[in-house]
């Protein structure tokens, strides 16, 4: 009996260390794990809010064009403006024009009217846009010596916006997701700190509606404004260059800036187009019947 209780006694001491061992071991576990959790929230960098795109890693490409698309998506605008078209030998032809822009209710797609004043030979020209972020956009082209408006088809977008060095598809943003993009790097242009884009065509219908192979965009950090865009032919060659300035906050509110010069260089040719608003009036009330093909053939 004596010997049977020491062997009871000591397999009871065995049982205990083991399971003493075992939950210390558990108990150096959990604390490691504790430890490395803290540490990781130690070295994780801290939430950066919406409001500071520059400092924003996660922001991708799409979402940096899908910025870019909306920054300019004003409620209402009424504008004059000057664009002077400059050949290689710097010889220059100057046209007067009003804009209107209005969007629509669904917050996405907006409305677009431009009228030509002067010169007389064009004047009473007319271009009006009505965007649909679902389908085709619709356009028409008003030409006072035909009377009546051509509408455009969507292989029109690449051919020159009333001879200038800007195209159809370059008067107003096309769809962010006809286009695949990417993230190439990040430089100061003009003393603003830009992402540097690459957006190529996803199908080949988009590539020769607009008559590019590719595009390189540079977006402002801050606002998403671009400051500069390439444009490559379908054999990769560079073919224009547009060089935006002259920024402008006009609603504070949505924070919605516009862009006050633009200047399109066609690098194979040297003609150029330089198109300048003389002023800006945003918030305006526009009649929703200015944007009818009616009014654009009132001359």
């Amino acid at each position: 009996m004596s010997s049977r209780s020491a062997l009871d006694r000591r397999s009871a001491r065995i049982a205990w260390s083991r399971s003493a061992g075992s939950a210390a071991i558990s108990l150096a576990c959990a604390f490691l794990v504790a430890m490395g959790a803290c540490v990781a929230q130690a070295a994780a960098p801290s939430a950066t809010p919406a409001s500071a795109p520059a400092s924003n890693p996660e922001l991708g490409a799409r979402e940096m064009m899908e910025k870019n698309f909306f920054v300019s998506k004003l409620k209402s605008l009424r504008s004059e403006a000057t664009m002077v078209l400059v050949n290689d030998k710097g010889q220059t032809r100057e046209r007067k024009s009003t804009t209107l822009q209005v969007l629509q209710p669904n917050g996405v797609d907006s409305k677009l009217l431009v009228k030509f004043s002067t010169p007389a030979d064009i004047k009473g020209t007319a271009f009006l846009q009505v965007e649909h972020s679902d389908a085709d956009d619709d356009e028409w082209l008003y030409l006072p010596a035909l009377g009546k408006s051509r509408r455009l088809v969507a292989n029109n977008k690449k051919d020159s916006f009333v001879g200038s060095d800007f195209s159809y598809g370059d008067i107003s943003l096309p769809k962010v997701d006809l286009y695949q993009h990417r993230l190439v790097r990040s430089e100061v242009v003009g003393g603003e700190d830009c992402y540097v884009i690459e957006s190529v065509p996803k199908s080949e219908t988009t590539q020769a509606d607009f008559g590019y192979a590719r595009k390189i965009t540079w977006l402002r950090k801050d606002n998403f404004l671009e400051t500069r865009v390439e444009y490559y032919d379908l054999s990769g060659r560079l073919l224009k260059t547009q060089l935006v300035t002259g920024h402008k906050l006009v609603e504070p509110d949505t924070h919605r800036w516009i862009a006050l010069r633009r200047e399109m260089t066609n690098q194979q040719t040297g003609h150029k187009t330089v198109f300048t608003f003389d002023t800006v009036e945003a918030g305006v009330s526009v009649p929703p019947d200015l944007f009818t093909t009616r009014y654009l053939e009132r001359e």
